[in-house]
């Protein structure tokens, strides 16, 4: 009977997550406007539910599409016949998902035995709320735990706050995982979180920074969308959240924002990965973060980091508009990327969303802008594609040590040009 038991709970479990047997993720590039909007048009054929990776956004540039093995000849089929062309970049994507898994347990097993964290590994929410603990812990005159909200699943948003005292000084914010898909987003906080404390004391800009500002770090700042992306759904973006009226769930918590909402940088569609939700802030894991600057009043960075296509971006996405200081933040964002490629020679593209990847409204970045924060970016991390958002663990410590200039280069000018 124990044994039928152990049988039927490892079949409920393997029915309850879902597989991505034989799907591919084809990179595909248009040629002229008419391909593009035929790729548009195609993600929007709910009967194929394709999910582009990378939007198509300009001819030449391509664009990353994961395609449900069922629906592989009908998309083939139909990108031959429009002449757009195509190569698969990822050709099963369960196995890399096979490979994730199995890394991360022999992790896990190393983790329990030698009763340390491994930075080099990929980890479930409820391991890293106990790292942060750890963290918190090992800093007690450097690091707090501070809960802003809750999720929409009742989940604490928990934010660590490095500071040295004083109060309500000039602060930077950090954030990590609002996609909750783009695990080496998460995996990067966690070392960088780590690094911060290690550093200061040590290392002299760290000991500026942190000698006159305090920095908020949230790590899983869509703690509904990861804990869903470990349990059901590898591929999950969005927030978990019931909508009226429809069966899927969920809003893209990054066209949620009170920036330029509702424009056509967005979707209307509760369906589509880039659903901006019922009203600006509707999302709980939103309105926690705009609670929490808007309460602080002296919010002077906010850095939002998503993964993946190397970039490093400012405002503005909802127009094309150049921000008042353009100038400015290209320059800084030129030197970081330039500091990050010196690491590893990984090379990144930088500049306004709006003119770097494409019209983008209702995100963290333009938000923060048009809140008076104005050293306002976006990083976009590894890679380019090969991988997507299945970068392998092997990755996360190199992507993480590459980053780290670059979030300097950007946190000690903040220092340096108070406003």
């Amino acid at each position: 009977m124990k044994i039928l038991l152990v049988f039927a709970s490892l079949v409920a479990a393997t029915c309850s997550e879902r597989l991505f047997v034989g799907d591919q993720v084809l990179r595909i590039t248009a040629s002229d406007e008419e391909q593009i909007t035929l790729l548009r048009v195609l993600g929007e054929q709910a009967e194929l539910q394709v999910d582009f990776w990378r939007h198509p956004t300009s001819p030449g540039h391509p664009a990353d599409l994961r395609v449900p093995f069922p629906s592989l000849q009908a998309v083939k089929i139909f990108l031959e016949s429009n002449s757009i062309s195509y190569s698969i970049m990822i050709e099963d994507v369960q196995e890399l998902l096979d490979e994730e898994k199995k890394t991360m347990t022999k992790s896990r097993r190393i983790e329990r035995s030698t009763n340390t964290f491994d930075f080099a590994s990929y980890h479930t929410i409820d391991e890293i709320y106990d790292w942060m603990d750890t963290l918190v812990d090992n800093h007690p005159s450097l690091v707090s735990k501070i809960q802003i909200g809750q999720s929409y699943e009742n989940r604490p948003l928990y934010v660590l706050k490095f500071s040295t005292g004083g109060s309500n000084r000039p602060a930077i914010w950090l954030d990590t995982g609002i996609h909750s898909r783009e695990w080496i987003t998460q995996a990067t906080g966690i070392w960088t979180a780590n690094k911060i404390a290690e550093e200061y004391g040590q290392d002299p800009s760290v000991t500026a920074i942190l000698d006159s500002m305090d920095i908020f770090f949230e790590i899983v700042t869509n703690p509904d969308g990861f804990a869903f992306t470990h349990s059901s759904n590898r591929m999950w973006r969005k927030t978990r959240s019931i909508n009226a009226g429809s069966h899927c769930v969920g809003v893209d918590p990054n066209r949620n924002w009170d920036a330029g909402f509702g424009g056509s940088g967005s979707s209307s569609n509760p369906c589509s990965e880039t659903y901006r939700g019922p009203y600006a802030h509707s999302e709980s894991e939103v309105k926690a973060i705009v609670d929490f600057i808007r309460g602080h009043r002296n919010v002077k960075s906010v850095i939002s980091i998503h993964s993946y296509s190397q970039m490093l971006l400012f405002p503005y996405g909802y127009k094309t508009a150049p921000a008042p200081n353009y100038q400015e933040l290209n320059e800084l964002a030129k030197k970081a990327v330039s500091d990050l490629a010196a690491v590893y020679g990984t090379k990144y593209t930088y500049g306004s969303i709006a003119d770097t990847i494409y019209v983008a409204d209702g995100t963290t970045t333009d938000w923060a802008y048009d809140n008076g924060v104005k050293y306002s970016f976006t990083f976009e991390l590894r890679d380019t594609g090969r991988y997507g958002f299945l970068l392998p663990s092997t990755q996360i410590i190199p992507t993480a040590t590459e980053t780290w200039p670059a979030l300097l280069d950007i946190m000690v000018h903040v220092l340096e040009h108070p406003y």
